[in-house]
């Protein structure tokens, strides 16, 4: 196991960011930057031990600092919307910045997915360890409390790469953190993920809104939301089903079964599978996490910004899997069908999620 670091450029505000690589025994890689915590590139091997990027990203670090999309990004404080890009706690009103439509996404203005994070490493005979920190004060991005979060990724030799979590504040405040990597197990210049076979062991969706704010829990029985038997991501792509049609695709949360058992440090679970069956290659993902956000790529399309190789953005050209609490927690406090997204004084936030890589 090895982790090499470089220089990677400098950010409007002056500061340098670096790159990492971790490297297993198999070859297999992991680029990071401590711009974001975002990952660059993962390299794994297909069926006949071919090693292909098969996570989308851009060229330079001035593409991630300029760029929408949030390609690999650590996203936070609070992932995904927030309606009206404010909200309620303690009795006390907090402004958002509101940079969707009249929401907040992804944290506001500036997040954790524009700032450069404090980092260490670590390897030793079966991992290499990337841990990133960073302080957010009361009032940045107009959240409330002092926040310190670690998130810590780990590569081992059985070709799996975990993300943990960590944070604590003192004050009550909203806390959603996930990492938006956008896979494409073909290979990240292969065109549509259609054919993709996808599992997911989720019982519900959220059902949202024209601002895709989610208004009501909804099973996923017997609509294109149902991946509790695997099938291509393509399969039910195009039926006409107003949920699907709204979103332009698939970006809901998906609500894992049980998911009110699932809590900050508890047991990690198999929760989802995806394969390409032409390459062979697989990943599973195991979370303590009680949601996912599947997301298509649907706004995929900013063509001020190639990817890597300078190939161009198209729509469902990749996925997310984006492990989280429900979306706008926030406004459902005390409403049992919905998660408790808040983080309080004195309690500790840990999750993680491992995304396993092998070939079949």
């Amino acid at each position: 196991m090895n982790i090499y670091s470089r220089p990677w450029g400098t950010i409007s505000s002056g500061e340098t960011a670096t790159l990492f690589t971790l490297v297993n025994d198999n070859g297999m890689t992991v680029e990071i930057t401590d711009f974001g915590g975002t990952i660059v590139s993962i390299k794994t091997a297909d069926r006949n031990g071919k090693l292909t990027d098969i996570c989308l990203g851009y060229d330079s670090l001035s593409d991630y600092e300029k760029a929408d999309g949030y390609l690999g990004a650590l996203v936070g404080r609070v992932a995904n919307r927030i309606a009206g890009a404010s909200f309620e706690l303690e009795g006390k009103t907090y402004s958002l910045y509101a940079n969707d439509g009249g929401n907040c996404l992804h944290g506001g203005k500036k997040s954790f997915s524009y700032v450069i994070w404090k980092s260490e490493t670590a390897t030793d005979n079966d991992k290499a360890t990337l841990t990133l920190t960073y302080f957010s004060p009361d009032g940045e991005e107009g959240f409330p409390g002092n926040l310190t979060t670690k998130v810590t990724y780990t590569l081992d030799n059985g070709g799996a790469l975990a993300i943990r979590y960590e944070a604590e504040c003192d004050k009550a405040c909203p806390l959603n953190l996930t990492n938006h990597a956008y896979f494409n197990l073909a290979g990240n210049a292969s065109g549509p993920v259609f054919g993709q076979i996808l599992w997911l062991d989720a019982e519900s969706y959220l059902a949202g809104d024209k601002d895709l704010i989610p208004v009501a829990v909804k099973p996923v029985d017997g609509t294109p939301f149902d991946f509790t038997e695997p099938k291509p991501i393509g399969k039910d792509f195009f039926v006409d089903f107003a949920d699907l049609r709204m979103a332009g695709g698939y970006d809901h949360c998906f609500n894992f079964t049980g998911w009110k058992k699932c809590k900050s440090g508890g047991t990690l679970l198999l929760r989802a599978v995806a394969c390409d069956p032409i390459s062979g290659r697989k990943m599973e993902m195991y979370t303590n996490q009680p949601c996912v956000q599947f997301y298509s790529a649907n706004f995929l399309k900013n063509p001020c910004f190639p990817l890597r190789g300078g190939k161009p953005q198209q729509t469902q050209t990749a996925f997310c899997l984006e492990t989280q609490t429900m979306p706008d927690s926030i406004h459902h406090q005390g409403d049992e069908s919905f998660t408790d997204g808040v983080l309080r004084a004195g309690e500790k936030y840990d999750y993680t999620t491992v995304y396993k890589f092998s070939a079949e």
